[in-house]
């Protein structure tokens, strides 16, 4: 009780009587008094655990009730995945600015799974990442269509032209990806369907360390052309992968809520200025 009292900056008859009028009102103990001590009892217990859960949501809720107040000063939260994050979102920030004024931004960036708490929670007011279909709540506004492309040494010689097919990379030190997220699944779903054999010799956390390991010479791997498009390494080439396996590129929002006036126009801008990222010659190795 003494203990309580300091950190309540309260005297501990006060907290004492606070104490009696709780378990008045409730019905029921909340404390055992054994040698001196208090003991909480089971219903005590219990509803620490309720009482816990309600904390948390009037926390959240105010920080819900401040992210909204921060989408009314004017300013375009935005999320992205690793792949977009690091060279292409602010690319895009800045060709924004460029051409429609002095707009803050806020720029940050998750993993796939993140992004929807972000977006239902307000903090963010897009998401700019892969296919959406597996995020409740969400809505996925299609900017275009990716690839995955494959990573080899300037050496690396298929005979096709430059494309470069799963047989190809048989036998060949592979870089492999961790499989968890839906580009992960989505590719590896697509090797096992091949029944090609490949030879991992490292296991890569994302595509941006796959690429790396590939620019110092650990293997070839197979990413995603925004990742391999972005912050480009030495001693890497992008080859397109044969048969091509595409893949959705979406700027995500809360599904039945209409976006403002300015992040409805940053979005038309992510699609073009995406479109131009894809097919950008200089960044092809």
């Amino acid at each position: 009780m003494t203990r309580a009292a300091e950190v309540l900056n309260v005297s501990q008859p006060s907290v004492s009587k606070v104490l009696s009028n709780a378990e008045q009102q409730l019905g029921y103990a909340l404390f055992d008094r054994i040698k001196g001590k208090l003991i909480p009892t089971p219903e005590a217990d219990r509803l620490f655990l309720q009482v816990t859960q309600v904390n948390e949501s009037v926390d959240r809720l105010r920080q819900v009730a401040e992210n909204i107040r921060s989408m009314e000063k004017g300013m375009v939260r935005v999320a992205a995945t690793p792949a977009f994050g690091y060279d292409f979102l602010p690319a895009a920030v800045a060709s924004y600015r460029r051409e429609h004024g002095e707009l803050m931004f806020s720029v940050e960036i998750l993993r796939h799974e993140e992004l929807a708490g972000a977006l239902l929670d307000s903090r963010i007011d897009i998401g700019l990442g892969f296919d959406a279909g597996n995020l409740p709540g969400i809505r996925g506004e299609l900017l275009c269509r990716g690839r995955f492309v494959v990573l080899t040494p300037p050496e690396f010689d298929t005979g096709n032209g430059g494309a470069v097919q799963l047989e190809d990379l048989a036998g060949l030190p592979f870089i492999k990806l961790d499989n968890q997220g839906p580009l992960d699944r989505l590719l590896a779903a697509h090797i096992e369907s091949t029944h090609v054999d490949l030879k991992p010799v490292a296991v890569a956390g994302s595509y941006g360390l796959a690429k790396a390991l590939v620019s110092h010479g650990v293997g070839v791997a197979i990413v995603d052309e925004v990742t391999a498009r972005s912050c480009w390494h030495a001693n890497v080439v992008m080859r397109p992968l044969e048969p091509a396996l595409k893949f959705r590129i979406s700027a995500l929002h809360i599904d039945n809520e209409p976006m403002s006036l300015v992040c409805g126009e940053f979005v038309t801008h992510l699609k073009s200025a995406l479109q131009r990222f894809l097919d950008d010659p200089e960044k092809t190795g």
